[in-house]
């Protein structure tokens, strides 16, 4: 990338970032309140970003936390302040102003967190992953279902709408220059917030749309946009994690290690009931539950273990030039930020090696039956098919894996490629091609021709 890069432009980003600034000087300690006996535990959490929603939403409406709060038995009453925020930039500010204990995010708001932390003398310490997705499946490009963009080339002289410092703004800097375009020359940036970015694509103000989950697929159902850029051909992992005040930490241990316990109660239970996970999160964010249920399901895009792997603190420490580059960061002790102990120590080591050793569920299809409490599972695109063309108006949603990718994503807005007598769905047109391109024969077809190929 160019060295020379324009000003940051003053968005939402930019002014989150300015936030953060204002709010070191308020000072206060957000561990301890009351009267002494009783302690206040303020949690950060983006209750939309339902990849953190076993540290955030879904852990709340379970009220794990509080009960391992309670079963602590040291004398203490105490009490938990959800806060919920649409970003990790206003967390952050919080955190490093003393004002909350335990945040979560994604990976690169974590490794701003870490800077600011130790710029501001408030080091902070990642504590556990929430969602992770090893190929990088959970940040999409999307555009506007009638657009005539069909790969990321055609983005040249675009604008596109992003959240500079996230996720997935590193997934479209890094897919761009694959691409062989610079990010700071061939296309438009707007650095906007999520909502604001959807916005934008309605509108036509944006040509593309890079973000991270749930959007993308929120707006796919809701038929706003279709997917041109899948995150997982990058194949580097992104995830979101728990970050907690070394100060808290220190000072009350067995409060978080409390926390990461009742994370991985949350854990096991989106494990367990995933269909009633999937509609508790609906219900507490207004999102659709098909939305939350392609990131959080049994196949979703998004696997849930608090675990944090070699892999991807090997991906944050990729993930700092970016972040550097939009002088956003300077350089990121990554190691000296990742703190495994209270992870390791809340679940115990047989069992936290147990978790490393797991891996993510081999990709399958997925429908969702209307009215049922479990999805039905389909080992090949065919026979998911083939069950939809007879039960159209008893499917609630229908899942398939990419071809190539094994990104999970909705049939009816997936790409299909009859290939002989085999019917392979690709979350873009770029992947499909790509499939095409050393498949003689294979060509696109519609939805409705596959339905009726399998039927």
């Amino acid at each position: 990338m160019k060295p020379k890069r324009p000003p940051l432009p003053a968005t939402a980003s930019a002014a989150a970032v300015a936030l953060l600034l204002s709010l070191t000087a308020c000072g206060g300690d957000a561990s301890a309140g009351g009267d002494g006996s009783t302690v206040t535990v303020t949690v950060g959490y983006q209750s939309r970003t339902i990849n953190t929603v076993t540290a955030g939403t879904l852990l709340r409406s379970l009220g794990h936390f509080e009960r391992q709060l309670n079963a602590l038995g040291d004398g203490v009453t105490y009490k938990v302040d959800w806060q919920d925020y649409a970003t990790g930039a206003p967390i952050t500010a919080q955190m490093t102003a003393g004002k909350i204990d335990i945040g979560s995010m994604g990976d690169f708001p974590l490794l701003i967190n870490a800077a600011r932390g130790k710029q501001l003398g408030k080091p902070t310490r990642l504590v556990s992953v929430t969602g992770y997705n090893l190929r990088g499946g959970l940040n999409t490009v999307v555009t506007a279902p009638g657009s005539p963009l069909t790969s990321l080339k055609d983005l040249k002289g675009k604008k596109v709408s992003t959240s500079v410092g996230s996720a997935a703004d590193g997934t479209l800097v890094r897919a761009l220059q694959r691409a062989g375009l610079d990010p700071d020359e061939d296309i438009e940036k707007l650095n906007q917030q999520p909502a604001v970015g959807a916005s934008a694509l309605s509108s036509g103000s944006a040509d593309a749309l890079s973000q991270f989950v749930a959007w993308p697929g929120l707006l796919a159902h809701q038929g706003k946009a279709k997917a041109l850029y899948d995150g997982a051909r990058l194949g580097l992992p992104t995830f979101h994690g728990v970050a907690a005040r070394e100060d808290f930490a220190k000072e009350r241990p067995a409060v978080l290690e409390a926390f990461l316990r009742a994370q991985a109660q949350a854990t096991d239970y989106l494990d367990a009931h995933p269909v009633a996970a999937a509609e508790k999160v609906a219900e507490a964010t207004g999102l659709p539950a098909e939305a939350v249920y392609l990131y959080n399901g049994a196949q979703g895009i998004a696997t849930f273990d608090p675990a944090i792997r070699p892999s991807l603190v090997a991906a944050l420490e990729k993930d700092v030039a970016i972040l550097k580059d939009a002088r956003l960061t300077g350089d990121v002790d990554v190691d000296a930020f990742v703190d495994d102990r209270y992870v390791k120590k809340a679940l115990g080591p047989a069992a936290y090696a147990r978790h490393l050793a797991a891996g993510p569920p081999e990709p399958a299809g997925e429908v969702w039956p209307k009215g049922a409490a479990k999805t039905l599972p389909f080992t090949s695109a065919r026979s998911l098919l083939k069950y939809v063309a007879a039960h159209r108006e008893q499917v609630r949603a229908a899942y398939v894996p990419d071809a190539t990718t094994g990104t999970l994503w909705f049939a009816d807005r997936s790409v299909w490629v009859a290939d002989g007598d085999e019917l392979l769905p690709f979350v873009t047109p770029e992947n499909a091609r790509d499939h095409i391109a050393g498949h003689g024969g294979a060509r696109v077809v519609p939805y409705a021709e596959a339905l009726e190929r399998a039927s």
